[in-house]
């Protein structure tokens, strides 16, 4: 018998309260009746379960943070990932050490046109975290540089658009607890009835074992990190990506089966990445601090499941080098650790597989190569693993290409 780990089971018991206020909270926003009562022996029997489980389970729970190496292989396995950890953490870390490379004149120049003292990026970083946008603010001016963006896909041709505009919302702190980074809320690709993808962006996480209270996030809420957040979940990303599989048609085995991490979130990552030259330059920045976020995911999972590292080493590294807060920090070790070990790792490496896959492309093409109608391409063809992908542009669409006049 293993037994889950300490830090999760006081990390889950110190927020089911939130969660089960957010039950009644949802009942109210929508105008149910004749909830209460059967509402309140829910909520009776859920606090007999908590108690249980700090009388039973939490005394016997493993110090541990890492699963069993058969069980975490089987994790990443079906996040997508098929090369062993080791190998992935080695690409990792080099990414990290080139993105910081990159990161460095850019950060230099923002911080010499704003006459800010220190030139680091994490200073830099730390400047551009200040000017936070709050409250009904928020909603916007996500709005105002989704359709920036936009404008920009247009003019530089990355990717066809549809006429119908994203759509983007603020998430309740119950939804938070469940869900605490920005994420797109996907529409059902099978039985769906008019369900589109929604940008969801959670600002407030409850707190969870060692945080005196609830913290907002600086991560999210300040104007240089929405250019990438909205690259990333509504368009070119996954708002674009999961919406153009429902209009367009997928077969059920790729809406069933072909659903992982790397599968989606290669495509997330490659979105930010194609964006990020055209945004204001304090965007391009944070884009550059996202892309290294993804790698340092890519090492600090596996090192953490390993116990390479510990998740007080892991927290030093997301706060100082990688530039979170220490809420959203704290939440990227509880993912790595309990919350989906082995998932955070898909990013890095979907991203990865598709930009190698676009190299090739451009030279099997040459100056045929367009970029437009490629993305297009990988659109088209719903979720495909990055083996299958790389087979249908190489088998369908470079011939295609060559054969135009």
């Amino acid at each position: 018998m293993v037994y889950p780990s300490r830090r999760e089971l006081e990390t889950q018991l110190a927020r089911n309260a939130t969660i089960v206020s957010g039950i009644a909270d949802l009942f109210k926003k929508y105008n149910l009746t004749g909830w209460e009562a059967p509402f309140e022996t829910l909520k009776k029997q859920l606090a007999d379960y908590d108690a249980w489980q700090r009388a039973t389970v939490l005394p016997k729970a493993s110090a541990s943070n890492g699963l069993q190496p058969e069980e975490y292989a089987l994790r990443l396995e079906a996040a997508g990932v098929d090369i062993p950890p080791a190998q992935l953490t080695a690409m990792a870390h080099k990414a990290f050490a080139d993105i910081q490379a990159q990161m460095a004149p850019l950060a230099a120049e923002i911080a010499k046109a704003h006459s800010w003292p220190s030139a680091d990026y994490r200073d830099v970083v730390a400047q551009l975290k200040k000017n936070q946008i709050a409250g009904a603010d928020i909603l916007p001016l996500y709005t105002d540089h989704l359709h920036a963006i936009e404008q920009i896909i247009r003019d530089h041709k990355l990717v066809t658009l549809p006429d119908r505009p994203a759509i983007i919302e603020v998430a309740t702190a119950a939804e938070s607890v469940q869900q605490p980074a920005p994420h797109m809320r996907p529409p059902p690709l099978v039985h769906n009835t008019g369900q589109r993808g929604v940008f969801v962006l959670p600002l407030n996480i409850p707190a969870g074992t060692g945080q005196a209270a609830a913290t907002k996030l600086d991560d999210f809420s300040y104007e240089a990190a929405s250019w990438t957040l909205i690259a990333h979940e509504a368009r070119p990303g996954h708002e674009l990506q999961f919406d153009s599989m429902v209009e367009n048609g997928v077969s059920l085995a790729r809406a069933i089966y072909a659903g992982n991490s790397t599968n989606v979130e290669g495509w997330g990552l490659y979105s930010e990445y194609i964006v990020q030259p055209y945004m204001p330059k304090e965007g391009q920045l944070i884009s550059l601090q996202g892309r290294l976020v993804r790698a340092a995911r890519a090492f600090l999972d596996p090192e953490l499941e390993s116990g390479k590292i510990q998740p007080e080493q892991a927290m030093t590294i997301l706060t100082h080098d990688v530039c979170l807060s220490e809420p959203l920090a704290n939440e990227e070790v509880e993912r790595f650790t309990f919350r989906a070990p082995g998932q955070a790792t898909s990013y890095f490496y979907g991203y990865t597989r598709l930009l190698e896959l676009r190299q090739k492309t451009e030279t099997a093409l040459g100056p045929k190569f367009n970029l437009m109608r490629f993305h297009d391409f990988i659109l088209a063809q719903g979720l495909l693993p990055p083996g299958l992908m790389e087979k249908a542009v190489m088998e369908k669409f470079v011939p295609e290409e060559k054969a135009i006049p």
